[in-house]
């Protein structure tokens, strides 16, 4: 008689990859991605992800790219998941807001979202609380801004439409007060 078959037991997800995505490796791939080059004379320093955003149309993707290697170091090390969640974000607004010519290249430059990154990679896995917390307030502030980003053209629309509606018809359009 066979005994019953044992069940698959796998290690924990912050084993795998530990050599790759230790935090030596993660720090050197942050210098290099955001500032790793210094103006001389200056204090201004960039790195790979400020040259190739310079790049049109495609350069910005390309460092949105490179950058979730560091993302997915911090997945592999069992980081939070609001702190991951704080990590993409904070890698969205630079590939967003970097696409914006100029004035998006040096807001990528100032942003460095891979020195970021890693700061609350390395701050969750050994002040996870803290790091937590702090996550949970950027992202519902992120979110806050974003509604109001979003709630200001549709205000400006049903002005807009209150005016035309009146100057062609002479009609007004009554809208909730809290407009």
């Amino acid at each position: 008689m066979q005994p019953p078959p044992q069940p698959e037991i796998l290690s924990p997800r912050t084993r795998k990859g530990r050599g790759v995505f230790d935090d030596e490796n993660l720090d050197i791939l942050s210098h290099i991605l955001d500032d790793f080059i210094r103006i001389p004379g200056t204090s201004i320093r960039f790195g790979l992800d400020g040259i190739v955003g310079l790049i049109p149309g495609i350069g910005d993707v390309l460092g949105g790219i490179a950058s979730c290697v560091i993302i997915f170091g911090a997945w592999m090390r069992g980081v939070p998941y609001v702190v991951l969640t704080r990590m993409v974000a904070n890698v969205v607004i630079e590939v967003i807001v970097g696409t914006i010519p100029l004035l998006g290249d040096a807001f990528d430059i100032a942003w460095r979202a891979n020195r970021r990154n890693y700061a609350l990679l390395t701050g969750s896995l050994y002040e996870p609380r803290k790091h937590t917390i702090h996550s949970w307030v950027f992202l519902i502030i992120l979110f806050a801004v974003m509604a109001v980003l979003m709630l200001i053209p549709m205000i400006l629309l049903a002005w807009l439409a209150n005016g035309v509606m009146h100057a062609l018809f002479g009609v007004d359009v009554h809208f909730p007060t809290w407009l």
